[in-house]
């Protein structure tokens, strides 16, 4: 692969998504949506609770709704509670202020521990009734995400890793299964802007860009989607040079690790 511009199937569910999946919560313009959509980038994400959704995000999914092009959207809600019944409404609510017929995941976020029997049992049955595609879940226990992909109910695992944060290339990647592999989407590139900060740098060596943050997630080959989330326009269209510039050399692989290495032992 020589650039990052081609969407990919996200694991087994066989939905195809761009390489940088869209954050709804930091407010960009309705415009950075939709320079994203037309470049492949596909893969939404709504929240509910702690940021909210974002009403410039859902009018540009209605606008994709109105032109035909709902097949080509991959939208994934955030359900925050910790209860079915809480999590059944969330669905609800969202499928009828974006005046949809389905959500392709509900994200179960964020679990310590595995979701008890009732929150699965209610995801099960959304999926069921056709209200979701799949399950997917978000979390930092790295640990929990090998055993529950070995179960199978998650379709689309969501977990930090950047340059600092490496736990997942020895207690994620390495321990999913190879056939039906479940969908791999990461989040933090920047670790919260640390890895752009250049007081957090070795002596000498000058701090990555977002780009190069982006593309050292998916330089590695277990990561489907890297999450941005861009609060406005010209933001979304450095973010998507990501795409073009494709993965990183071995040098700059090495310059990376070495930064996230000097910022997490500080």
């Amino acid at each position: 692969m020589t650039d990052f511009s081609e969407q990919v199937p996200l694991g087994r569910t066989g939905l195809m998504a761009g390489r940088l999946g869209i954050a709804s919560s930091y407010r960009a313009p309705v415009q950075a949506f939709e320079e994203a959509f037309e470049r492949g980038c596909n893969y939404f994400t709504l929240g509910t609770f702690i940021k909210g959704p974002s009403k410039e995000m859902m009018q540009v999914i209605k606008g994709i709704q109105k032109k035909g092009k709902r097949d080509d959207l991959v939208l994934a809600v955030y359900a925050y509670g910790h209860n079915s019944f809480l999590n059944e409404f969330i669905m609800l609510k969202r499928l009828r202020s974006l005046g949809l017929d389905y959500l392709d995941a509900m994200i179960l976020g964020y679990h310590p521990r595995k979701p008890n029997r009732r929150i699965m049992e209610c995801a099960l049955k959304l999926k069921e009734k056709g209200m979701i595609r799949f399950i997917a879940l978000s979390g930092h226990n790295r640990k929990l995400f090998p055993d529950l992909a070995r179960d199978g109910a998650i379709d689309i695992f969501h977990f930090r890793y950047n340059a600092v944060n490496r736990g997942a290339e020895s207690d994620i990647f390495p321990l999913m299964p190879e056939n039906n592999k479940p969908g791999m989407v990461s989040y933090t590139a920047t670790r919260w802007g640390q890895l752009l900060n250049q007081k957090n740098m070795p002596p000498g060596v000058s701090p990555p860009t977002a780009v190069d943050c982006y593309r050292f997630v998916l330089t590695n080959p277990a990561v489907d989607i890297c999450m941005t989330g861009p609060k406005n326009l010209e933001m979304m269209k450095e973010n998507l040079r990501a795409l073009e510039l494709g993965p990183m050399s071995e040098e700059e692989m090495g310059k990376m690790r070495k930064i996230g290495d000097h910022i997490y032992n500080k």
